[in-house]
């Protein structure tokens, strides 16, 4: 889910100069991890990365195995490690990893730390290196999943390990939970936040699939993002309908047409914009990065005045902050016709939404029909059906956590920014039904050099790896004690 975190949110980068590489003091610079356990973070990242965990390759089993033998390595019982076997939506076979480290005097309920196991696909041919082997070079890590998220996967885990070895005790059960098609359709997530409640019931979740922090290439910090709110993704299907006939016989009643004409009042609409705690944390953050700017202006306007409606639409057609003022659709496929010779009987396009927090997707549907006429209609992808999702409260302790990690790595000076994002995580599933999840993730990267998460020549700085186990490692010991 993590493409969105720097180009999203750390935008200030658009403004510096571009350089030929990134600055080679922030690749260099100290950790603070000893070398016996970056050799050992090093190991366990290496082998998640050099297994293929791509839909359809069954190799999801293989990293939950990796990372339980790891696990009961470092002294968590077998007894508390589960892989749960299940059938993603599209058929393929995957598995969820549920641990836990009990705590032997637990005074609060259990936190869950989250993140997922599978990648998406990645072809050698288009690579510069091969996806799936793990390569150090230049003051980076290659490899598909080095960004998303594999080392969010192993970071958290290590950092259990890490305390665990240091004989820290933790007053709460701490849980992990890594799905095995988070890339895909999100059951793995489904069935944690359901049907395997008795094993990830906590009170909050902190997930490791969002949130990091930026350096623009001068190596000044960017900013750390908190993702506490998604969108909710459904898919609409817009349908029209007509009795056909012979090519050679045109009429103007045509399905083809209807449709035509329905998606371009799509691309021309523009839903009501809306603000909640989240996005108005987020934008009194980027309106002081932004300064005097035109941008910062009616940022400042927007917050100011919610209902100035022009004011919100010149910060969505920016190119750094599209998504985060209200509902947005896009037509995505379409499918028409039956021969060449013939007119159309049918004319289908497929039509993604992200729905802002709030907003159900029967009102979306509601809209969008009304907005296609009735010569088109629009229904729901019944493979899919999304649930609104509460923004997750800004917990002080959480926060709170948050800053003293970021303090700790990074320093006083990088700015820490509430954020909503307008991808999709597991961490959705979970706020469905009532556990608060935050994207958190600590590790950091170049913007907008390293923004390569779904893309070609995935990397992740060393350093910014081996950060985010000491990050891990802050948060939970600030958590859990």
């Amino acid at each position: 889910m993590r493409a969105a975190v720097l180009a999203a949110l750390l935008l200030t980068a658009s403004t510096v100069p571009a350089l030929a590489e990134p600055v080679p003091q922030m690749l260099s610079r100290p950790t603070q991890l000893d070398p016996a356990w970056q050799a050992k973070s090093r190991a366990l990242f290496k082998q998640l990365i050099e297994i293929p965990s791509v839909e359809g390759r069954g190799n999801v089993p293989e990293v939950a195995a990796a990372l339980a033998d790891a696990l009961k390595a470092g002294g968590i019982p077998a007894s508390d490690i589960h892989i749960m076997p299940y059938e993603g939506r599209t058929g393929d076979h995957t598995v969820a990893l549920i641990a836990r480290w009990r705590s032997p005097h637990a005074t609060k309920k259990p936190m869950m730390l989250l993140g997922h196991m599978d990648v998406v696909e990645a072809k050698r041919a288009d690579w510069e290196r091969d996806p799936f082997s793990f390569i150090e070079e230049g003051g980076y890590f290659y490899g598909r999943g080095t960004a998303d998220m594999k080392n969010g996967v192993a970071a958290t885990t290590l950092a259990l390990l890490k305390l665990k070895a240091a004989g820290f005790v933790p007053d709460r059960d701490i849980i992990l939970f890594y799905s095995g098609d988070e890339e895909t359709d999100g059951h793995g997530a489904t069935l944690g936040a359901s049907k395997w409640r008795e094993w990830t019931d906590a009170e909050f979740g902190l997930n490791a699939d969002g949130g990091a922090g930026a350096f623009d290439r001068a190596g000044n910090p960017l900013g750390f993002s908190v993702t506490t709110a998604e969108k909710t993704f459904q898919t609409y299907f817009f349908t029209a309908r007509n009795r056909g006939g012979h090519s050679s016989r045109p009429r103007p009643d045509n399905a083809i047409y209807d449709l035509a004409d329905a998606i371009e009042k799509l691309r021309n609409h523009r839903f009501t914009p809306m603000q909640n705690e989240v996005t108005r944390a987020y934008f009194t953050a980027r309106a002081k990065q932004e300064g005097d700017s035109a941008l910062g202006r009616e940022m400042r306007a927007w917050l100011a005045n919610p209902a100035d409606g022009k004011a919100a639409d010149a910060i969505e057609a920016s190119d750094t902050e599209v998504g985060i003022t209200r509902t947005r659709c896009v037509a995505t496929m379409l499918e028409a016709g039956h021969a060449d010779n013939a007119l159309p009987q049918s004319a289908v396009a497929t039509v993604n939404c992200r729905i802002f927090p709030g907003v159900t997707t029967a009102a979306v549907r509601d809209e969008l029909q009304a907005l296609a006429g009735p010569k088109v209609a629009v229904t729901l992808d019944p493979r899919f059906l999304g649930e609104t999702t509460p923004a997750s409260p800004l917990r002080p302790d959480v926060m709170g956590a948050v800053r003293t990690a970021v303090g700790k790595i990074y320093g006083p000076s990088m700015p820490i920014i509430p954020a909503m994002s307008t991808g999709a995580s597991d961490g959705s599933f979970f706020r469905a039904k009532g556990i608060p999840v935050y994207d958190i993730d600590g590790s950091w990267g170049i913007s907008p050099d390293d923004e390569r998460m779904h893309g070609l020549n995935e990397r992740t700085p060393v350093r910014a790896f081996y950060d985010d186990v000491v990050y891990w490692e802050t948060i939970v010991k600030t958590l859990a004690s």
